[in-house]
This record gives C-alpha cells, structure tokens and sequence, in this order.
C-alpha cells in the first residue's frame, strides 16, 4: 500500500515537470526569492521597536549628575552683623568659594498632551509607508518575471519550428539525393539544399543558447530550476478603463496616512505638559544656607514637587508647517492622479494591441496552409523540372516565415494579455 502510495506521488511530480512550470508558479517562486521579500520582516520588527522605545517615554527619567565649582564671590552677611556675631561669640565663617555637589533628578510624566501618542502613531504609519513601498518593488518582480518567461515561450516555439523545418529540408534533400542518382537533378541543387539545411542546423545551434541563457536567468531569479515552461491560459482580455488596484496607489494612501497623523502631531505640540519631579544631592552648600555658613559641611537634600510646562514656540512654524503638509498632500493626490491616467493609457494601448493580435491570428492559419499547398506544388515542379531549387527554397522558406509570424502573434498576444492583468492587478 505504500509502495502504491509513493509511486502515485512520483508519477504526479513526473507529470508536473512533463507540463513544465507555469507563470503563476514562477511568479511566486521569484517573490518568495526575491531578496525584498525578507524586508518585510525587519521593517515591522523595527517599527515595533521604535513604537516600545517612544512608549518608554512614560516610564520615571532619571539623570545623574556630579559637579564642582569655584565662584569668584558668594552669599555673606554685611560686616556689621559679622561683627555682632564675634560679640556673641558665634563663629560665621561664611560660604566657600568651592562647591561641589553630587545629585540625581527623577522626573515623572503625568500629561504629555498627547506627544506620546502622537509620535506612535507617526512611527507606526511611516512603518507601513515603508511596507507598501517594498510591495510596489516586489510587485515590479512579476514584470520582469513575464519578460523573461514569454521569451522563453517564444524561444521554445521557434526552437519547434526549426527542427520542422530542418525535417521538411531533409526530406526534400533525399528526394534530390535519389534525382541525383538517377540523373534528373543536379549536384549543385543537392548541395544548394543541404547548405540551407546546414544553415537551419546553425540557427538551431543559437536559439538553444539563447533559450539556455533565459532559463537560467529565469531559474536564478525564482530560485528553482526552470526546464519547460507551459503555454499560459487566454484569458478574456479585461477592458479598457477598469480600476487598478495597485500596490503603488496603496504606498500612496500610506504616505497620505502619514500626513495625516504628523498634521495631527502639530496639535499635541501645543498642548502643556504636567509632570512631578523629585531632586536629591549630597554636597556643599546644602539648601540651608545659614547652617552651611556655621559649619561648612556636606550634606543631603532634597525637593520634590509637580512642574506644569507650556512652550509656545511651536506657535511660531504652526502654520507653515501646516501648509507644509498641505501640499504634501496635494503632491501626492497629483501622483496619484498621473499614475491613474498613464495606467488608464496603458490598459487602453494593451487592449488595442490584444484586439491586433487577434486580428492577424484569425488569418494566420489560412495564411500558412495557402503556403503549405504553395510549398507542395513547388516540390512537384521541381521533381518535373520546372522550377529550379531556389524556387523551392524561397517557398520553404516563406512557409517557415508564415508559421514563425503565427507563433509570435499567439505569445505576443498572451503578453500583452497578461501585460493587462499585471496593469490592473486582477
């Protein structure tokens, strides 16, 4: 039963590879490879730490400080009363001119007016500006994806054609092998149509380099190996002026949020701000001054109490800094606007180059049998002698040229279908 199991799993993934890769598959390989991708993780772990490290910002701030200092003069009573002093025999020695004090400042925020919350909520928003910018580059991936893809197609098409048209040579040359024999052709026509044949080999010799070169971009761009690739499904073709729904026209939402929540920050600017603080040191001179002028000793201090600030100067640039704003927005609305109409153009030069294509493929098959049965006749002349070799060449030839047109109108046409797709994003 096993053994059942695992040979159903192996002929699956053989008829997988038989069908080849599709382009969906590609494109998903290439925005899971893609180096952009792992952005995604580092810009939210980072905005998550700069949101927690502005949220510390309610926690207790605590400063140490330590200094020392000579004054030219300090605080001492008139002589006068010195004098008295001596009478009373108390010693004033007075204050010295060095100080030196070693303290702590601990300060707690208890109203901020929303700068807090404000500077968050601008961490946060230029966090999914920086998302949405790494989608729009992840979603240029499909682009460059397709390029490469329906030249592969393209390439495997006339990779196909190539080898027809080599047996079609092929058989026309034994055929001139057996006339030569039998003296009803002449060398120099056998030759004539080995040479092409030859020079068809040639031709061979190049697309399969090319197409070697475009799979191993391809593979080293998704990140697997790329062998044969699957013709893609025509889909119905979607119609001019349709919305996009693009990852660029996210990013700029995103940067219009931005505005947003920093117009927003100008507010709780101007808002006071309450906190309680608390101060101690150790040092000379303390806060009782008179004792300190007996005794000329350290000691400790200290004072708490609440400090209620305002500053005004954000008043100053408030409404330059709104109009700032302003037309920052307005920037973007105008990027918006662009991006809407060059979008709009290119759906509508799409849809016009998917009807063409149509157009010409409608004749194509009727075109290549009219040189298949003109192709036919010549081999029959030529066999009768009526018609040299060149005639027939020419023929052959242009038959290729008929089925070679058809495959590139067929892939051209799935490119610029699937073009449309990628400019609407549905």
């Amino acid at each position: 039963m096993m053994k059942k199991g695992i040979l159903m799993i192996v002929l699956a993934a053989a008829s997988i590879t038989a069908l080849g890769q599709t382009l969906e598959e590609c494109q998903q390989a290439a925005e899971r490879n893609y180096p952009l991708i792992r952005q995604y993780g580092l810009i939210e772990q980072t905005t998550a730490l700069t949101v927690e490290n502005i949220q510390k910002g309610w926690l207790p701030q605590v400063s140490a400080s330590a200094q020392a200092t000579y004054q030219s003069d300090v605080t001492a009573f008139p002589e006068q009363m010195q004098a008295m002093y001596q009478q009373l025999d108390i010693n004033m020695q007075g204050l010295k001119k060095d100080q030196y004090r070693v303290g702590i400042d601990i300060s707690q925020t208890v109203y901020d007016g929303g700068a807090i919350s404000s500077q968050k909520a601008i961490a946060r928003q230029q966090g999914r500006v920086e998302e949405a910018q790494n989608e729009v580059n992840i979603y240029n991936v499909r682009k460059r994806v397709n390029e490469m893809y329906f030249s592969l197609l393209l390439l495997d098409e006339q990779i196909v054609l190539n080898r027809d048209l080599q047996e079609l040579l092929s058989g026309n040359e034994r055929k001139l092998a057996s006339m030569l024999k039998g003296g009803t052709a002449a060398e120099s026509d056998y030759l004539n149509v080995k040479a092409e044949r030859l020079n068809v080999a040639q031709q061979l010799t190049n697309l399969q380099a090319q197409r070697q070169t475009v799979a191993r971009m391809l593979g080293v761009f998704c990140g697997i190996e790329v062998g044969k690739v699957a013709k893609p499904v025509q889909y119905v073709a979607v119609s001019q002026q349709q919305s996009a729904i693009r990852p660029e026209l996210k990013a700029l939402d995103a940067q219009i949020g931005l505005l947003n929540a920093q117009e927003k920050g100008l507010d709780a600017a101007l808002k006071p701000k309450l906190g309680i603080f608390a101060q101690g040191f150790y040092g000379y001179p303390g806060l009782n001054l008179f004792d300190d002028m007996m005794h000329r000793q350290w000691s400790l201090n200290g004072i708490i109490g609440a400090r209620l600030s305002w500053n005004i100067g954000a008043l100053y640039t408030r409404k330059n800094d709104k109009a700032r704003i302003q037309l920052q927005r307005e920037l973007t609305e105008t990027s918006r606007e662009v991006f809407l109409f060059n979008n709009q153009l290119e759906q509508i030069q799409q849809d016009e180059s998917i009807g063409r294509y149509r157009k010409l493929m409608a004749d194509d098959e009727e075109i290549i049998s009219l040189r298949a049965a003109v192709r036919k006749a010549a081999e029959s002349k030529l066999a009768h002698g009526i018609i040299d070799v060149n005639d027939l060449l020419r023929e052959i030839n242009q038959e290729n040229a008929a089925r070679v047109q058809q495959s590139i109108h067929e892939i051209e046409m799935l490119r610029q279908i699937y073009e449309l797709k990628y400019t609407t994003n549905k």
